[in-house]
């Protein structure tokens, strides 16, 4: 079934059905009260007028009239509280969860870590993957633009999911429809929702809070598949995990790190400091011939492992692995009109944490 333009998402979970019960059901309470008001008012108002030669009747106070019309408006939102209590009270019910994630916040993206239940100790940095051209509007916008990400959040269905919200930098807010969920995503705190599809499938959402300038880019994906589907798919990302874990004494020759340097740069950096380093100041400073790039090394780690206060400079301490910053610093200290020569090894970056 294609879903609506201007209703809410197709509901595979219960409490998004009863969040989209609950709607229609507000809908058409709100339709009869503005049909049966503005049907007397207008009766009223065409029966009665003066060329009918109705005179306006003097009168005041009727107790049984205010009796009525304070009873039946309480009565109706009594009807209208019971459900919605009853659905909050559901939403809030995060105990026994056959798996808990971490999803934290970034700008601009998302960071999952599987805490508990199969897959513990996968961990997912979930990117936009909206072709550039479609961005720049140089190629057609595909069935999913904006909402497509490089990789998704993937679990089993029938399983209860209990998301553990946080941020890194900014509040952001964790918001998939389909499946009856939204929670805020705040620095410093721990917040969680819970969910639990009904029928496999690939749901959309998206940061929910204005959260800076790329904010419309950190859409959530989220693939619900059978438990076969999810077992195969733990083993894949657990061994991948293994297979790219980085030797943290290896030394690093220059070439290798630019290279590694510049899929890191592209990933994380390109979208504020601009793919040609010239940046999007005053936001956004140039790192192309930038004082820091060029300084003291420990200055630009410093910067971007704790990230920088004020400013919209996200710290990546907790996002990339010592190898990925250092490669991506020595990227920036040896491109554009870089040229500083030296080549920064992962023991730097675990000695500065």
């Amino acid at each position: 079934m294609a879903e609506s333009r201007v209703n809410l998402q197709q509901p595979v979970t219960q409490i998004a059905t009863e969040i989209y019960d609950m709607h229609t059901l507000m809908l058409v309470i709100c339709m009869v009260i503005f049909i049966a008001v503005f049907g007397v008012m207008f009766w009223s108002v065409f029966a009665h007028r003066k060329s009918k030669g109705a005179v306006a009747a003097h009168f005041h106070e009727n107790t049984t009239v205010e009796i009525v019309w304070t009873v039946v408006p309480v009565l109706i939102l009594l009807g209208m509280a019971y459900p919605a209590t009853k659905t909050v009270i559901a939403m809030k019910d995060t105990s026994n969860p056959d798996i808990t994630i971490k999803a934290t916040g970034y700008q601009w993206k998302w960071g999952y870590d599987y805490l508990k239940g199969e897959g513990e100790g996968v961990k997912l940095i979930s990117n936009l993957s909206t072709p550039s051209e479609q961005l720049d509007g140089r190629q057609a916008k595909g069935d999913n633009y904006l909402l497509e990400v490089d990789q998704p959040l993937v679990v089993p269905v029938g399983k209860k999911i209990r998301i553990l919200t946080t941020a890194n930098d900014v509040i952001h807010a964790w918001w998939v429809p389909a499946l009856g969920v939204k929670q805020d995503a705040i620095p410093g705190f721990i917040r969680d929702t819970w969910f639990r599809a009904d029928k496999e499938g690939v749901f959309r959402g998206n940061c929910a809070e204005l959260c800076g300038k790329d904010h419309g880019f950190m859409p959530i994906e989220v693939h619900v598949v059978s438990a076969e589907k999810y077992a195969a798919w733990v083993a894949e990302k657990k061994g991948a995990q293994a297979a790219s874990a980085d030797d943290p004494n290896k030394v690093w020759d220059l070439a290798d790190l630019k290279v590694r340097g510049e899929k890191v740069f592209a990933a994380n950096c390109a979208a504020c400091h601009q793919a040609d380093g010239k940046g999007l100041p005053p936001a956004f400073p140039p790192l192309d011939g930038s004082a820091v790039v060029q300084g003291p090394k420990i200055a630009q780690i410093d910067t971007v492992l704790k990230g920088r206060e004020g400013t919209a400079m996200a710290a990546f301490g907790k996002q990339l692995s010592d190898t990925d910053i250092a490669a991506v610093i020595t990227y920036t200290r040896n491109t554009w009109g870089n040229h500083t020569g030296e080549a920064i090894q992962p023991t730097e970056i675990a000695a500065a944490r």
